[in-house]
């Protein structure tokens, strides 16, 4: 959605690059460099003062009030177009969303021949190695298994040393940003494999910081799943490759899924970090009806040190703040469905016969 949609006040607020404390001088200068090659800026979030322009979106900013931490939403009815979007526009961490994108990159390739979902490629596991020791995480081989069954595992169970292989076998992260750029995916950059990600996890606390490497927006990542969901990008066997895994995710069972109705079929993906939770799907209405959903929740617990005390509270915390925002988007969207009236005619009887 276009920021017009939404009228909003920014306050400017200066870049803050935060070190970590107690730091060794050359674990500075790698971050420095890392910061340089990868774009990487670190900042306050933007503030906006809300002006929701329908019914919906004014229910929706509400469910999502980011009183208690900075909370992302944009959907789009995929048979209307009709469009939500509360900090659609603004940066969140993808987490393990970004799977998505990375299945889309692997099977473009899949499409133009150059491999197939028979070709094997190696698990790679994450080595343990110290925070920030270097710029790569260090992974070792496992076992080699098919694309097929890669890209299953990296969606219905969220395995990182099964996405890393894709990612690998792709060219790594550019590879996927290059894929975004030509599937016009504004805002979305791919920095890290997931082995350095999950490492490195923590450097920055969400809520209060945005950071450039591996986020997205959510209007971004709807874009996403309504391309695929329509067929724009992959052929019909690729598309339905992401979407059957997709509908038979196992995490995140406390999200978008959770309090949707009977007859309601969910495809979506997960993703969790630092005092972050988020999930984005297709939620397939029963009358065939499809709307693209992406909740991205940060916060949710007074602090850090709160939240240290009792994950898994403030876990559960955002789950359910992603789940009600799910059912107020899908309500709503059911709702406008519902107040919709279409003239019907019948054909005019010429001789007892119609036309």
């Amino acid at each position: 959605m276009d920021t017009s949609v939404i009228a909003r006040i920014i306050a400017p607020l200066a870049l803050a690059l935060a070190p970590l404390a107690g730091a060794h001088a050359e674990t500075q200068d790698f971050e420095s460099a890392f910061d340089s090659a990868f774009g990487t800026e670190v900042r306050e979030p933007q503030q906006f003062l809300e002006e929701p322009q329908t019914s919906l979106e004014r229910r929706i900013a509400q469910l999502a009030d980011g009183s208690d931490g900075r909370i992302g939403v944009a959907a789009i009815d995929l048979a209307t177009g009709e469009q939500v979007s509360v900090l659609g526009d603004q940066r969140f961490p993808m987490a393990s969303t970004s799977k998505i994108a990375i299945a889309a990159t692997f099977l473009e390739g899949v499409d133009q021949g150059r491999w197939s979902l028979t070709s094997e490629f190696p698990l790679l596991w994450a080595v343990r190695s110290q925070r920030f020791s270097t710029r790569v995480a260090p992974v070792r081989e496992g076992e080699y298994m098919p694309a097929h069954q890669l890209i299953d595992l990296m969606i219905t169970r969220s395995s990182n040393p099964a996405t890393d292989a894709l990612l690998a076998a792709v060219g790594g992260p550019e590879a996927v940003n290059a894929w975004a750029r030509r599937a016009g995916l504004a805002d979305f950059n791919l920095s890290r494999d997931i082995a350095t990600l999950v490492r490195d996890d923590g450097e920055f606390d969400p809520t209060y910081h945005i950071d450039l490497r591996d986020s997205a927006t959510p209007e971004t990542m709807v874009r996403l799943l309504a391309g695929i969901y329509q067929g724009e990008w992959l052929s019909a066997e690729s598309r339905e490759v992401i979407l059957d895994a997709m509908e038979r995710c196992r995490t995140g069972r406390r999200r978008i899924p959770a309090m949707m109705p009977e007859g309601v079929t969910v495809a979506h993906k997960t993703g969790t970090l630092n005092r972050m939770a988020g999930d984005i799907g297709i939620v397939e209405m029963p009358d065939g009806r499809a709307i693209a959903l992406a909740i991205y929740v940060t916060g949710q617990s007074a602090s850090q040190a709160h939240e240290n005390a009792n994950k898994a509270e403030a876990r559960r915390m955002r789950d359910a703040r992603i789940a009600s925002i799910a059912r107020g988007l899908y309500d709503g969207y059911a709702e406008r469905a519902e107040a919709r009236n279409y003239a019907s005619a019948t054909y005019a009887q010429t001789n007892g016969a119609s036309r």
